[in-house]
């Protein structure tokens, strides 16, 4: 077999770890060190048998432990693909589609409802309301080359987003179009894991630690205007945060 892989691997028949485990490690390594890019499909169970002299079923337990990890999207009829990683820094107020279309990928959304709701307790609290007001509710899915990334869950004063339906990928886009977009934005991020609910609209295990973020997003005269709690795969997100230390 002639392909030739971009690593190389020597099974070790002394590590108490099984074949595809080692495998499965190599491959895993070879994604995160870039010698693989997002999207790029990886070799098949096949081809990673031939030139590797390994079991069609070695490869494929490997596989199988890299779509675990996130690592790897199976696309039925296709092929395996590295999964999209979003690095989004912490320093400035950009949207999901922004994000996404700055590095190369489609955002789209998969939407859960739209509508009007009376306003929650904690979101009249963070949205400045008082008991009774309506507000827009937004739910969805935020995916990237149709990979499910994070669901999410905007809140909106009515007065700020009186037609939710017709919000159609980019929240943002639309709110500069009202004339309403944030300028800035306090977010807090923290672990938690996924109940079934949660699990199920990931793709994710039961109990798997997903990124947990609640943004509140203000105008320029210091009006808040958006709520949204983002639950973010943590294997596809990585969040980057540049400091420096004065003096």
């Amino acid at each position: 077999m002639s392909t030739k892989l971009p690593f190389q691997f020597k099974p070790d028949p002394a590590a108490a770890s099984p074949l595809y485990m080692q495998l499965a490690h190599k491959l895993a390594q070879a994604i995160r060190e870039g010698q693989y890019q997002a999207d790029e499909a990886l070799p098949s169970e096949r081809v990673l048998s031939e030139t590797l002299d390994l079991s069609r079923v070695t490869a494929r337990k490997a596989i199988d432990r890299l779509v675990e990890q996130g690592l790897i999207v199976r696309k039925r009829g296709s092929g395996n693909y590295i999964a999209p990683k979003l690095e989004q820094p912490l320093s400035r107020l950009t949207s999901f589609s922004e994000e996404l279309h700055q590095r190369g990928f489609k955002p789209s959304s998969r939407w859960l409802t739209r509508g009007f709701a009376m306003a929650a307790p904690d979101e009249q609290l963070s949205l400045g309301l008082t008991t009774g007001q309506r507000v827009a509710r937004l739910e969805r899915l935020r995916l990237a080359d149709q990979v499910v990334m994070a669901y999410e869950l905007s809140v909106l004063p009515e007065a700020v987003l009186p037609d939710p339906l017709k919000v159609d990928s980019s929240l943002y886009e639309h709110l500069a179009r009202l004339g309403g977009a944030p300028v800035r934005a306090l977010q807090h991020i923290r672990a938690i894991n996924a109940d079934s609910r949660l699990a199920g609209l990931l793709e994710v295990p039961v109990g798997q630690a997903v990124l947990f973020i609640t943004r509140v997003g203000y105008l320029d005269q210091g009006q808040a205007v958006e709520l949204t709690h983002s639950y973010c795969r943590s294997d596809y997100y990585d969040f980057v945060a540049e400091m420096r230390r004065d003096g």
